[in-house]
């Protein structure tokens, strides 16, 4: 059976507007479990500096920035903007910001009785140990063309090119840095939500955690 005091915790993993963080509430909900979007702390950071009129891509100052962070920062509508998402690629680059973090990230995954927790690290330097992995991802075409349609929601005035060359720059940066690079942990199943509705990447994702659940309280089944 489980180990006594384990919590099952839920990694959602993959890269911008892939559908995680959609995935992951909606796993939050049906499971009871609180959630935590790591996206939204390296948003913080980002804003942080630069309300501060720091440099992103100074590494001291974003530290600094990170730790410094307070979770109701998080709250802020300025975090969901076009301007914090690219913030937040900048800064996470920075493996002292990616420290300072660390343990607010782990200390949330050992909650019991579960977590569900989004971001780009999550099965493979957060919670290695998570019982159900999901790498959710979607073509970059398909991903700008959600990003688009909800910043344009907001009121923000962007086009789908330039969303589409923002989405391929993140990827590049958030695949290729040198700290916690985001990709597939060798468990974790791939979710390719191109093609998919909410409701079929949800059905899909909830069977995955199913399957997980009934190997995490019997192993040897």
């Amino acid at each position: 059976m489980a180990p006594k005091n384990a919590a099952f915790v839920i990694a959602v993993d993959g890269p911008a507007a892939s559908g995680k963080g959609t995935v992951a509430s909606r796993l939050a909900k049906l499971y009871g479990y609180p959630m935590l979007d790591t996206g939204l702390l390296y948003r913080a950071v980002g804003m942080r500096l630069l309300n501060a009129d720091g440099d992103l891509d100074d590494a001291i100052a974003a530290e600094a920035a990170a730790r410094r962070l307070e979770l109701a920062e998080l709250e802020m509508p300025e975090v969901r903007t076009r301007q914090a998402g690219e913030a937040a690629s900048r800064v996470a680059v920075h493996p002292g910001v990616r420290a300072a973090l660390f343990d607010l990230q782990r200390d949330f995954a050992l909650r019991e009785p579960g977590s569900v927790i989004d971001g780009r690290d999550i099965g493979t330097v957060i919670a290695p140990e998570a019982p159900a992995k999901l790498f959710v991802t979607a073509s970059p075409e398909v991903r700008a063309d959600r990003r688009w349609k909800q910043l344009v929601g907001q009121g923000e005035a962007v086009t789908f090119d330039e969303i589409l060359a923002d989405i391929r720059k993140r990827d590049e940066r958030d695949g290729g840095r040198a700290s916690a690079p985001m990709t597939q942990a060798p468990d974790a199943v791939l979710l390719d939500t191109s093609e998919m509705t909410i409701e079929q990447a949800f059905d899909a994702a909830r069977r995955i955690v199913e399957t997980a659940r009934a190997r995490w309280g019997n192993p040897k089944g």
